[in-house]
């Protein structure tokens, strides 16, 4: 009898959706920084998915993992891919500000941004990123 046959395999590493560790996927964060950039609540995130508002809270706080069916459906109400949701909907920064200055208004508006103070430009760049990345739907 041979030594090696009675040695167990070592056990691949589980996989992690969860983990903040280089390389793995943190699913809760992705889920919440996408839901409030499109300033939902949990409340009207679970409604477009058709689930109780708890569940959402639960895959946010890391206390349930979303199946592959409610991966889709969370895409789908985030107004993202499966791979966006999965890799947290980050866009390439350069690939985002090149939008936002190919903008007609942010054009007009550019020579301008020198002359404010940092509270003023924040709150005009969020609101020209809202305008730009998700525009606003008429009733």
């Amino acid at each position: 009898m041979e030594i090696a046959a009675l040695t167990p395999e070592p056990e691949a590493p589980p996989i992690n959706i969860h983990s903040n560790g280089r390389g793995h996927l943190n699913l809760a964060h992705s889920i919440r920084s996408l839901r409030l950039r499109n300033g939902m609540s949990q409340r009207q995130l679970a409604l477009r998915m058709a689930v109780p508002r708890t569940y959402v809270s639960k895959i946010e706080n890391e206390k349930a993992t979303p199946t592959l069916s409610s991966l889709e459906r969370l895409a789908r109400a985030l107004e993202v891919s499966v791979p966006s949701l999965l890799s947290g909907g980050e866009r390439n920064r350069q690939e985002e500000v090149r939008e936002l200055i190919e903008d007609s208004f942010v054009a007009d508006v550019l020579p301008y941004l020198s002359q404010l103070n940092g509270m003023q430009m924040s709150s005009i760049l969020a609101q020209v990123r809202d305008l730009t990345v998700r525009p606003r739907r008429s009733a």
